[in-house]
């Protein structure tokens, strides 16, 4: 199992400083993986120099400026930001593209709402696929981080996956967003074959596993029945440092330092 920080601001490796430092702080930590939000506000050659440097692989970035795809009238606007976030992954080496709902429309019914990601994915995957690349849905919670969003389901999310059915997009399941929503993490991975990643916090609090109320024994148990075996996402803002998070995580998932 590899273990992939999240070094955006709130996230891991703070301490450490910006981004290329975080990247740095987080090879030195033993992660090979990272990932971040907002590439388009980074120093770009800074960011490709501690790349090199370390050898560390960048997971994935957000489709930026970050978009929603809830609206079908702005699907040029979406293609033309993917293109960018493409040549920034190109870049840098990542594959996997974010992207969520966004804000909800008003006056616009939820079965509408969720036809237009429908309709934009299905225009967007083709684009993404040509790249050799894939988008990442991603469900936020509404019921406390993400107040107004649409497709605070993961669900709903596989549900879009399935209607899109193409290989270049996928599910991103945050297991915190879905536990803060109520889901059954057993009826989400029902259809695991469409889980692109996997992305890790516990509640409450969103902090590192092991601070919260998930079962993550059980957890890692059906992930791995269910045949998951991609890099799982540190999305959590620790809760005593980094460094005592990420070892509070490894006892957790049973990893020792050189497995991580």
């Amino acid at each position: 199992m590899q273990l992939c920080a999240v070094i955006e601001d709130l996230y891991m490796f703070n301490e450490a400083g910006d981004l290329p430092a975080r990247i740095r702080a987080a090879a030195a930590a033993g992660l090979k993986h990272v990932e971040f939000h907002m590439w388009n506000q980074v120093d770009a050659d800074a960011v490709e120099a501690a790349l090199k440097e370390t050898g560390v692989h960048l997971q994935s970035i957000t489709v930026g400026p970050r978009v929603g795809c809830v609206d079908r009238s702005k699907t040029a606007f979406i293609i033309e930001a993917l293109e960018r976030t493409i040549a920034a992954c190109q870049r840098w080496g990542a594959t996997d593209m974010v992207i969520a709902g966004g804000p909800a429309l008003k006056d616009v019914s939820a079965e509408e709402q969720h036809a237009a990601m429908v309709h934009n994915l299905k225009h967007l995957a083709p684009v993404a696929a040509a790249a050799g690349m894939r988008l990442l849905l991603e469900p936020l919670n509404t019921r406390v981080d993400h107040p107004g969003f649409f497709m605070a389901s993961a669900i709903e999310g596989l549900d879009i996956v399935e209607a899109v059915n193409h290989p270049a997009v996928r599910l991103l399941y945050d297991a915190y967003h879905a536990e803060v929503m109520g889901e059954d993490h057993r009826q989400i991975l029902q259809r695991a074959h469409l889980i692109g990643y996997v992305q890790v916090a516990d509640t409450h609090g969103r902090h590192e596993p092991g601070t919260g109320t998930i079962d993550w024994t059980t957890w890692l148990a059906d992930l791995k029945a269910a045949g998951y075996s991609g890099a799982i996402g540190l999305e959590y803002r620790p809760s005593n440092g980094t460094l005592a998070s990420l070892q509070r995580t490894r006892e957790v998932f049973g990893l020792s330092e050189v497995a991580a």
